[in-house]
This record gives C-alpha cells, sequence and structure tokens, in this order.
C-alpha cells in the first residue's frame, strides 16, 4: 500500500495531478480544494488512497489528512463510490461534511450533486457515530496524534481487523488518553477488538 507520495508536480488540472517521484510519473485523482492548495507549488507531498481493482490501479490524493479520513469514511458507506466521495469534497471542505454529518443536516449532504435524500440520510446514519456526537472535530486531526492513530489504524486493518471497529475503538481510546504511543494504543484496542 502506498501512503504517501512526494515529489515534482509534472501536470495539475482541477481533477488530477501527475507527481514524478523516483522516475516514475503517478496518475493521482485529486478534490477541488487539494487542487486549490497546489496550485503554485512545484514539488508537493500528497497522502495517498489507493483503489486496487482487477482492472485498474487508482490513486487518490489528498494535501490534508482531515480529507483523506473523510474520504474514507465516506466511502465505507454503502452506494458511495470513490469518485463520489471526491465529487463531496471537491463540493464542501471536509470540515463542512464532518460538520453536516454531526448536525444530521440532510439538506446540506442532498445539495451535493450526484447526492439524494436517501444516501444523504444513508450517510448520517453510518457516519454519525464514528465521527462521535460530541467530539470536537479538530481533536482528531493534530499532527502527532493522527499519525499514531493512523500508524495504530494501519497495522490494525492490516491484522484482518474491519476498518469500521477499528475507527470507532481508536477514536475512543484517542479522546480518552491522548499520551498514547502506537504500540499501547494497538495493545488497548486488541484488547477491545
Amino acid at each position: 500500500m502506498i501512503e504517501y507520495i512526494k515529489g515534482k508536480i509534472t501536470s495539475l488540472t482541477p481533477t488530477y495531478v501527475i507527481i514524478e517521484s523516483g522516475g516514475l510519473g503517478y496518475f493521482i485523482n485529486i478534490s477541488l480544494s487539494t487542487f486549490t492548495r497546489l496550485e503554485n507549488m512545484e514539488e508537493c507531498k500528497l497522502l495517498i488512497h489507493e483503489v486496487i481493482r482487477e482492472d485498474a490501479n487508482i490513486l487518490y490524493g489528498f494535501y490534508q489528512e482531515e480529507e483523506r479520513y473523510i474520504f474514507r469514511l465516506l466511502i465505507s458507506v454503502s452506494g458511495v463510490g470513490a469518485n463520489t466521495a471526491r465529487m463531496m469534497l471537491s463540493s464542501v471542505e471536509a470540515r463542512g461534511i464532518e460538520k453536516a454529518i454531526l448536525e444530521s443536516d440532510v439538506g446540506m449532504l442532498k445539495g451535493i450533486k450526484g447526492i439524494g435524500a436517501k444516501t444523504a440520510q444513508r450517510i448520517i446514519v453510518d457516519l454519525k457515530d464514528k465521527l462521535g456526537k460530541t467530539a470536537d472535530a479538530a481533536e482528531i486531526f493534530t499532527d502527532e496524534g493522527n499519525t499514531i492513530r493512523e500508524e495504530a489504524f494501519t497495522a490494525l486493518v492490516m491484522l484482518g481487523f474491519p476498518k469500521n471497529s477499528v475507527n470507532k475503538t481508536l477514536d475512543k481510546l484517542w479522546r480518552e488518553n491522548r499520551d498514547l504511543t502506537v504500540e499501547l494504543l494497538i495493545k488497548k484496542a486488541l484488547k477491545i477488538l
């Protein structure tokens, strides 16, 4: 799995970027939000979500971890594919989508092209608990803590635990104690999972 790609931007459009790294050119699908941040840059580091299908390997790139986190939550919802999630993040910033989910704002989600009332309701029902009903969204995305949480998440998923269960468990543990190391966070999560 590719975690991130760092290199020279050789081509940039509102929907994709080509980054040259190690003599290879990577075609990476991006949201409008990421495009805006990359506009005046010659080099960048993009966080990657990789989709491996029988007929293609598709890369989605994100300038910020928060955007990738929301993207991954959105694609976990039945009926929301990677392109729909990217369209949502192009229409509304990650924090806006998060706020709409936490506040059960069906109208706001429905206003995004390609999202109907049923899909908007399903997104809210499936993700509201994962995002935490009363948690301050910004708490999840502190730089150091997020790296620890991401490493723990990756390790647990690679061990075969379902992504949804891992997300819920890690969010709960992280809210209770932010001083955990990656190792301790994984150990505590294993006891719950």
